[in-house]
C-alpha cells in the first residue's frame, strides 16, 4: 500500500485527505474493481456524483476494498435537475445507491444561475447536514458571486468549492476568493486534458529535476498550492503513482513557472459557471 495522504482541516471541524480519487466515468464491475484497487493502494477520499451514474459501482468498490467505513471520506454531488425541492430526496437516493448511512461531503454540482435555485438548494443541504445525512457540505463550480449569495442567505459557508483546475487553468483569482472565505479548493480534472500539460517545459524540467513523472509534478503543484486534486485512473500502477507525491517538494520557482502556464481559454470544455447549465 502507498503511503496515505495527509489530512487537511475543513472550516466545519472535519478533515479531508489532501489527495482524492476521482471516479468518472468508472462504472459496472470493472469500475467497482478499479475503485476497490484505489482504496487498497491507499486512497481514502473517493469522489463521485449523481450524474456520473456510478454511485452503485462506487459503493460496491468500497465494499470490495474491505477498508472500514470510518477510514474513508466519500463525496457525491447534486445534479442540476434536482436542485430546490428535490434536494433532500436526492441526497437520500445517493446514499441508497452507495449503500452508505452517511456521506462525508455533498456538493451542489453546478450553480445553474439561470434557473436560480442554488440558494434554496444550499439551505436544503444545510438541513441535510443537520439531519445527519452528510457531515460536510460544499459546492462545485461556484464563483465569488455565487458563494456570496449562499453565505449571505444562510450564514453558512461551504466547506469546499470543487473547481476545474490544472496548469492551463490555474484559477488564481477563484482560489484566492476561496481562501479568503476559509473554503478549501478541490480540483477536478487536475491533470488537464491529454498529454499536453506533461510536455510543457516547466513540467518537464521539474520532472527531470526530482526524478518523478510529469503527472506527479502536476499533482504536487496542486498540493503545494493548497488545492486537493482528485485524479482518476483505472490502472493500479497509475493509481499508485498519482498518490505518491508526498515525499518530494517543488521549489517556489517551479510552482510559479507551472502556474504561469495558465491562459484565458484554458478551460477544457468551456464550462463557465455563469453560463453552463447542468441537467
Amino acid at each position: 500500500m502507498t503511503e496515505l495522504a495527509p489530512e487537511l482541516a475543513l472550516n466545519d471541524g472535519h478533515h479531508i485527505p489532501a489527495l482524492g480519487f476521482g471516479t468518472y466515468p468508472l462504472r459496472g464491475n470493472d469500475g467497482a474493481d478499479a475503485i476497490a484497487s484505489a482504496i487498497r493502494i491507499g486512497y481514502r477520499s473517493v469522489d463521485t456524483a449523481f450524474n456520473y451514474d456510478n454511485e452503485g459501482a462506487v459503493g460496491e468498490g468500497i465494499r470490495r476494498a474491505g477498508v472500514p467505513r470510518d477510514e474513508l471520506f466519500v463525496a457525491s454531488k447534486l445534479p442540476g435537475r434536482y436542485q430546490g425541492a428535490f434536494t433532500l430526496d436526492t441526497v437520500q437516493e445517493s446514499l441508497w445507491r452507495l449503500g452508505l448511512d452517511y456521506l462525508d461531503l455533498y456538493l451542489i454540482h453546478w450553480p445553474n444561475p439561470s434557473v436560480g435555485d442554488y440558494v434554496e438548494t444550499w439551505q436544503r443541504l444545510v438541513d441535510a447536514r443537520e439531519q445527519g445525512l452528510v457531515r460536510s457540505i460544499g459546492v462545485s463550480n461556484f464563483t465569488g458571486a455565487h458563494l456570496a449569495a449562499v453565505i449571505e442567505a444562510t450564514g453558512v459557508t461551504p466547506a469546499v468549492n470543487q473547481i476545474e483546475m490544472h496548469p492551463s487553468f490555474p484559477q488564481v483569482e477563484q482560489r484566492a476568493i476561496n481562501a479568503e472565505l476559509g473554503i478549501l479548493t478541490e480540483a477536478w480534472s487536475p491533470l488537464g486534458k491529454g498529454s499536453a500539460p506533461y510536455e510543457e517545459p516547466p513540467v518537464v524540467a521539474a520532472s527531470r529535476a526530482h526524478g518523478v513523472t510529469p503527472a506527479q509534478v502536476i499533482l504536487r503543484w496542486h498540493v503545494q498550492l493548497g488545492s486537493v486534486p482528485i485524479p482518476k485512473s483505472g490502472t493500479p500502477s497509475r493509481q499508485a503513482e498519482n498518490l505518491d507525491v508526498f515525499d518530494f517538494e517543488l521549489s517556489d520557482d517551479e510552482v510559479v513557472a507551472i502556474t504561469a502556464l495558465g491562459r484565458p481559454d484554458g478551460r477544457l470544455f468551456g464550462g463557465d459557471p455563469d453560463t453552463h447549465e447542468e441537467q
